[in-house]
């Protein structure tokens, strides 16, 4: 035995210095390959750490084990599946191009009903692609679809406009328009949906049914969403679905709720005649201003008095204009304000009592009122109210592709989205991804002009957005 002893010692000493040769080998091979290839470590960190595949089949380098993107079966779906989605959102120059069409679309904002530019650099990538397509809906909007032409029929929307703010933020892809800017992240939510289409079209004999790909026009206060439909852009759709960026979240998480999400909107304008005179003689006149202050302190009693508590409704005064002759009582008095609901009943209520309330309390004071909600210029939105089941159905997806932190049940909002005229027309879901990143300075809210996002989101959501279409096709067909 002692004879034996050399060798065993120089075969354990061989053995220590080999594994520690091949340990440092894959060390360095993990070192070189995460910083040449995949300067998203960072923020994938999260994704990769659920689907640890997606690093593997988002670079150049596939095992030969790793899945083919175009020769899986994912009727049953699983991770193998959710891999290779993310594989095709992560691979660097598909990462590269869609924060590239992002950028393009920034430069160049333009307002509703204007996105000539925008609506053409979509139908040029649609092209590229060979996806077909309906032009124009809406004066701009664009009707794509991908899959077997036939049924089940799932949309996916993205609003195109910008809006009139100058933009504040330094950045070498900054606005080339004076007064334009894209502060409310819709250049994002249409690079997401053409970074979608890119994967569905990879995946295409995988479908089974159609995805649509609404490309609208006008969310800003323009109702393009309705003039979208007027132009069939749902025709044939069982449901549908939406992004919208969001800052109240960090890069990457998604966030919906079932039911009420966004309220109904509306504004008001009242104008109160009476009788101008001198304000050292009232007895003289009419006073309107008297009539409007009374109905401003009534319009308050709506909400406080008239309304349950458990639904939450707005009715805010945020103007009011009267005479500018310190001496003379006017003619006229002009008000004027925004009221907000979660449902249609409460919101259609609101818009009543305000007209009602205003027309009586001016009658009190021998005053007359007329009282316009501007229906004719199409700024009244109804409240955007999600479908249980499709909201069930984006919590699923989430989960599964990006893990169970990614995704949150969010608090109803009081802004408002013409989302909603497609959400009463068809089951929908509407949902956030987060695009907070302190350190990039993405913190700012929508319609400031330091609006900014974290771009790192553009994969993350196209990736989202196809496997919502996917999976619904998957599971109604």
């Amino acid at each position: 035995m002692n004879s034996l002893k050399p060798y065993l010692l120089s075969l354990i000493l061989f053995s220590i210095s080999l594994f520690a040769n091949n340990f440092l080998v894959f060390v360095n091979s993990i070192t070189s390959s995460s910083s040449s290839d995949n300067e998203y470590t960072t923020f994938f960190d999260a994704v990769t750490s659920i689907n640890p595949k997606a690093s593997l089949t988002s670079g150049n380098n596939q095992t030969a084990s790793s899945p083919s993107h175009g020769s899986l079966s994912c009727e049953a779906w699983d991770m193998t599946c959710s891999e290779a989605v993310l594989g095709l959102a992560l691979k660097p120059e598909n990462i590269e191009w869609i924060k590239g069409l992002r950028r393009k679309i920034h430069q160049n904002p333009e307002l509703a009903f204007e996105e000539y530019e925008t609506s053409q650099q979509v139908r040029d990538e649609l092209d590229r692609m060979e996806i077909e397509y309906r032009y124009p809906l809406a004066k701009t909007g664009i009707r794509a679809w991908i899959g077997t032409g036939g049924p089940p029929f799932v949309a996916i929307r993205a609003d195109m406009d910008a809006l009139p703010i100058q933009e504040a933020v330094e950045w070498e892809y900054k606005s080339k328009v004076p007064g334009k800017m894209h502060a409310c992240g819709h250049d994002a939510h249409v690079a997401m949906l053409v970074g979608a289409a890119k994967i569905l079209k990879k995946r295409e004999h995988l479908l089974k049914g159609t995805v649509i790909l609404l490309f609208q026009p006008a969310e800003e206060a323009g109702n393009g969403a309705k003039r979208m439909i007027g132009d069939e852009a749902l025709e044939n759709v069982e449901a549908i679905f939406a992004v919208h960026v969001s800052h109240e979240h960090p890069t990457g998480i998604i966030g919906s709720r079932p039911g009420p999400l966004l309220a109904g909107c509306g504004f008001f304008r009242a104008v109160i005649s009476g009788r101008k005179g001198l304000a050292g003689n009232p007895h003289h006149s009419v006073d309107p201003i008297l009539a409007a202050s009374a109905a401003v302190i009534s319009l308050q009693g709506i909400v406080s008095r008239e309304s349950n508590p458990l639904d939450s409704q707005v009715v805010s005064v945020t103007s009011f204009n009267g005479g500018n002759n310190l001496d003379l009582i006017p003619d006229t008095v002009v008000i004027g304000g925004t009221f907000r609901a979660f449902s249609n009943a409460s919101f259609y209520n609101l818009l009543q009592r305000i007209s009602e309330v205003v027309v009586e309390q001016a009658s009190v004071f021998r005053c007359s009122a007329t009282v316009d909600f501007f229906e004719k210029d199409s700024t009244i939105y109804p409240p955007t109210v999600n479908d249980d089941l499709m909201y069930e159905h984006v919590k699923k997806v989430a989960t599964d592709l990006l893990g169970p932190p990614n995704f949150r049940v969010v608090p109803p909002m009081m802004g408002a989205e013409d989302f909603s005229f497609y959400s009463e027309v068809v089951p929908a879901a509407f949902y956030y991804i987060g695009v907070r990143n302190e350190t990039l300075g993405s913190i700012h809210t929508g319609h400031s002009p330091y609006f900014m996002i974290d771009e790192d989101v553009l994969p993350i959501g196209a990736a989202v957005h196809a496997t919502i279409a996917e999976r619904y096709l998957i599971e109604h067909g």
